[in-house]
């Protein structure tokens, strides 16, 4: 067996070749190891080798003496709230995310509600390599605990942010698409308590997704086609563990995720001033904003951890990833799919817009997305070529190579589990934006 794909703050693989309960004990083992005392909360997305997982990490949990609280089915957003609201010493989400079915997945959390950041998950990595766990012996084992209302705590956090009455006098109709991931569960009860009238599409958490479980717009071409035809203001539509969300026009456009996150940029700096973080591959649509309002951009490094980071770091207001994963400090910080909805439906009913308005009030760019084969020796050179040729570019290094221009960007940086680079580039067309990134790949492609 090959090792499953892990991150900063976790793991992913394939049930049964890359990731069996062994892999997730183990690491499980490696994660408490250096933990505070308390309780671990442990949840899961729908999917169908998630309860064998989630016994398999209680069962890790209870061998090392360590309790564990179970939420069941949560979202990635809910688990963080949760662990603040048991006081846990930290968490393990179980969800591969927009991963195909066949994966699956554990997510790390500190007990600040967080996924762990890099340092510590690198500790946890060379520990989980090193193989060492201590068990506990038989009159030390951990004991287990059901969370008695996973939803309300997440639920209440939400509603806080917005004008619940205002929201609710509008009667919106929206199609939700939790594509049978875990965010139906909170989904339906928010936008219920918004008032709105749901068409709810993969309402169960059973992971048998309908579509590709990554909400793109090629994803989704029949929910496309579902909001026009009810007659919906809006659709929203979420990965498997709802940490990210995409959003569909009442005209059946797709939107998509960058959008997510510049609209609910737009809509908190209208009522409140401070810094704001995205990351490094996130759209322009943020300076935009951020100088629309006279406000601090802070640019971080790919991740959510690296985003929550910088948030912390400096005060930030808000933050999130160009993804479709908002994050509000006031209820959280995670990627927030509950957020997004419910940010974008008071947007729409304070201003009295439809969401296309929205949407179309921001500038209009285009992002593309390729990748070039390139051995890891061989980037730190390659880097440093394209630098070269791209002189007339404000460049940095925070993350890979990043080049601006007054209207276009172009990210290059090196994937942490495949021998490639990635190539992303932004501009006013879809044809500009590929050149971009079709002159890097030729830069490269001496260096392949």
């Amino acid at each position: 067996m090959t090792e499953p794909i892990i991150s900063v703050s976790g793991l992913r693989g394939i049930v049964g070749d890359t990731l069996n309960p062994e892999v997730a004990m183990r690491y499980v083992a490696a994660f408490t190891a250096q933990a505070p005392a308390g309780p671990f909360l442990v949840s899961r997305d729908g999917r169908d080798s998630g309860e064998m997982f989630a016994e398999a990490v209680h069962a890790a949990l209870h061998g090392l003496g360590r309790n564990s609280i179970d939420a069941g089915i949560a979202a990635t957003p809910t688990h963080g709230v949760l662990i603040r609201r048991h006081a846990a010493a930290g968490g393990i989400q179980i969800s591969a995310s927009h991963n195909p079915s066949e994966y699956n997945g554990l997510k790390l959390f500190s007990a600040e509600g967080r996924v762990i950041p890099a340092g510590p998950g690198g500790e946890v990595l060379a520990r989980y390599r090193t193989g060492q766990i201590r068990w506990a012996s038989h009159d030390r084992l951990g004991t287990r605990e059901d969370s008695a209302d996973p939803i309300t705590p997440h639920l209440d956090a939400v509603l806080a942010t917005v004008d619940v009455e205002r929201i609710r006098n509008r009667r919106f109709l929206v199609v939700l698409d939790a594509n049978h991931g875990a965010g139906s569960i909170l989904g339906l009860r928010l936008l219920e308590e918004l008032g709105c009238a749901v068409t709810l599409l993969g309402g169960r958490s059973d992971g048998r997704f309908a579509h590709p479980p990554e909400p793109t717009a090629e994803n989704l071409v029949q929910v496309l086609a579902d909001v026009p035809q009810v007659g919906a203001d809006v659709g929203f539509c979420q990965d498997p563990d709802a940490d990210r969300l995409a959003v569909i026009d009442e005209s059946g456009r797709y939107l998509g995720e960058e959008y997510t996150l510049a609209m609910c940029l737009d809509h908190v700096l209208r009522r409140r001033r401070g810094a704001i973080v995205t990351n490094c591959a996130s759209s322009r649509m943020s300076d935009d904003l951020a100088a629309k309002y006279g406000v601090t951009l802070i640019r971080s490094a790919v991740g959510e951890a690296n985003v929550v980071d910088a948030m912390l770091g400096h005060d930030a207001v808000f933050g999130g990833e160009g993804n479709g994963g908002p994050i509000d400090p006031r209820v959280g910080l995670v990627r927030d799919s509950f957020v997004g909805m419910a940010l974008l439906l008071d947007a729409m009913a304070s201003r009295e817009l439809k969401i296309s308005e929205l949407a179309d009030e921001l500038p209009r760019y285009e992002i593309v997305k390729t990748k070039v084969v390139l051995a890891p020796e061989k980037v730190a050179g390659a880097l440093d070529e394209l630098q070269r040729h791209f002189s007339d570019a404000r460049h940095d290094r925070l993350d890979g190579l990043r080049l601006d221009w007054l209207d276009r960007w172009l990210l290059v940086r090196p994937s942490n589990t495949e021998p490639i680079v990635r190539a992303i580039a932004e501009a006013g067309t879809e044809a500009e934006a590929r050149r971009l990134c079709e002159e890097a790949a030729a830069v490269l492609k001496p260096a392949v």
